[in-house]
């Protein structure tokens, strides 16, 4: 039975003071399950990658409440201060471009975190494999990024989120950089991974292509979030 791993209640983020205040995101609620692939649209400009970055306790909601899996994290301010410790824990991160460390080999890159976060160095590398082959690309292990293709650094920068086994991953156009073919590719792969490792994906997109793909779309539209 899937349970609510993301939920938002009346979140409100604002920007300037005074008579130049404006709310980019006004009383937003809705809520994510394990085992979802969501859809965040909207046009350019109205939201997306702050409400995506409030909910990854990188930028700071103006009011309301977010709770990630049972922990409530937000109720009108940080309720843990250290923001960093959720995010290792809690979440995973892919952005449109890969972000790889050009100097360090693939599974080096996926090690990263989890070794900086006390993990061994052989149980990392373990996970990292597991990943690798979870991803059909483990012949690359050793290889450097500059050695693979757009669509496989992609699937090292996803299999680099999941090395902390989060049970969120919050995706910023994870496929804009891909063609059609690898960007379907890269979308079945996040619902494949939201079944099979019981595991919330927020994606935000543009490319109305993806959506058949996803469970539920959202939409930010007059700074408020529809289903």
């Amino acid at each position: 039975m899937n349970k609510q791993s993301i939920r938002v209640e009346n979140l409100v983020k604002s920007f300037g003071k005074g008579d130049s205040l404006v709310d980019i995101i006004d009383k937003a609620s809705f809520s994510v399950e394990t085992g979802e692939l969501i859809a965040l649209i909207a046009p350019s400009g109205a939201g997306k990658t702050t409400l995506l970055m409030m909910i990854g306790c990188v930028e700071e909601p103006t009011s309301g409440q977010i709770w990630l899996g049972d922990e409530k994290v937000y109720d009108n301010k940080w309720l843990n201060k250290d923001t960093r410790k959720i995010r290792r824990e809690k979440i995973g991160f892919i952005f449109q471009a890969h972000y790889l460390i050009p100097f360090l080999n693939i599974i080096d890159n996926i090690t990263l975190l989890p070794q900086t976060s006390g993990q061994s160095k052989e149980e990392s590398e373990k996970v990292a494999m597991e990943l690798l082959k979870y991803f059909d690309i483990s012949e690359k292990a050793l290889a450097m990024p500059s050695q693979l293709s757009g669509g496989q650094n992609q699937r090292v920068a996803i299999a680099r989120a999941l090395a902390n086994k989060p049970k969120i991953i919050l995706a910023d156009e994870p496929t804009a950089a891909l063609d059609n073919e690898r960007s379907i590719s890269v979308v079945k792969m996040l619902k494949k991974i939201a079944i099979e490792q019981n595991v919330a994906v927020i994606m935000v997109t543009h490319d109305e292509a993806m959506l058949p793909l996803c469970d539920r779309i959202l939409k930010i539209e007059n700074k408020k979030v529809v289903s």
